[in-house]
């Protein structure tokens, strides 16, 4: 084990370490606004080019995530905010957040919400005729611990049919949003599953254009962290900036 290894991993104070500004990342880091496979970012992107705004304290600070912001005690479990259990393949998500300078960021929050078992949102616009789960809302949030951990129960969400082109079928994905050292470091970003037979097939994966990149989005399967005879685990880790980002969803 290296000396790098053994030592403790450092943990920014989001008070004491604030940075004066946030270095923006260049042109084709990111999927772009304007993706002709996903057709809907036609409608949705902008006409003009972006004019950035100058970083002030409320851009630089915050968000406060203390004792005043409730997250229940089941917030983070998925399959224990109703009555009964969801159907499906039970699993565990965890991971850590990074910042920019692959320090775990603490106290941060994490939201997470998907589909159920069978493919289908409980949302009013969701038209896909698979069974909606009346214990499953597939909605869920947590805050990360001291060493940046998060950790959530759910069920493994299936695969839906979106209409974006002929038999278009998303693969299976959990949506993260999460919240770095500010507000302007919010990142919404898509956790796949490996091995799936959908990807190349998929627009909006493919959105990204680098290799190394959409990689980067696919969860790793963990039989160390699965638990006998209950779930099985995949392993997700998020970064917010900085060489090894995970992809922002700006063109979603």
């Amino acid at each position: 084990m290296t000396a790098a290894e053994t030592e403790p991993r450092q943990i920014y104070d989001a008070v004491t370490d604030t940075p004066s500004s946030y270095v923006r990342e260049p042109d084709g880091v990111q999927p772009p606004l304007d993706y002709p496979p996903y057709k809907s970012t036609q409608l949705r992107h902008p006409k003009q080019p972006l004019i950035y705004l100058p970083q002030t304290m409320t851009e630089l600070t915050g968000p406060a995530l203390g004792s005043a912001r409730a997250v229940g005690p089941l917030d983070h479990d998925l399959t224990r905010q109703h009555d009964g259990e969801p159907i499906g393949e039970r699993i565990t998500v965890f991971g850590h957040v990074y910042d920019t300078e692959g320090k775990p960021l603490r106290r941060t929050l994490v939201e997470i919400w998907q589909a159920n078992a069978c493919g289908r949102y409980r949302h009013r616009w969701d038209r896909y005729p698979a069974p909606l789960d009346p214990n499953f809302t597939g909605a869920g949030r947590c805050v990360t611990d001291e060493e940046g951990r998060y950790r959530f129960v759910t069920v493994k969400p299936g695969p839906y049919p979106w209409g974006n082109h002929y038999n278009a079928w998303r693969p299976a994905h959990i949506h993260f949003s999460l919240l770095g050292r500010a507000f302007a470091q919010r990142l919404v970003t898509q956790m796949y599953f490996p091995g799936d037979p959908l990807f190349r097939y998929d627009p909006i994966f493919n959105s990204v254009g680098e290799v190394a990149g959409r990689k980067r989005l696919i969860s790793r399967f963990s039989i160390r962290d699965s638990e006998p005879d209950w779930a099985l685990a995949y392993e997700f880790d998020i970064y917010l900036r900085g060489p090894g980002a995970t992809q922002f969803e700006e063109a979603f």
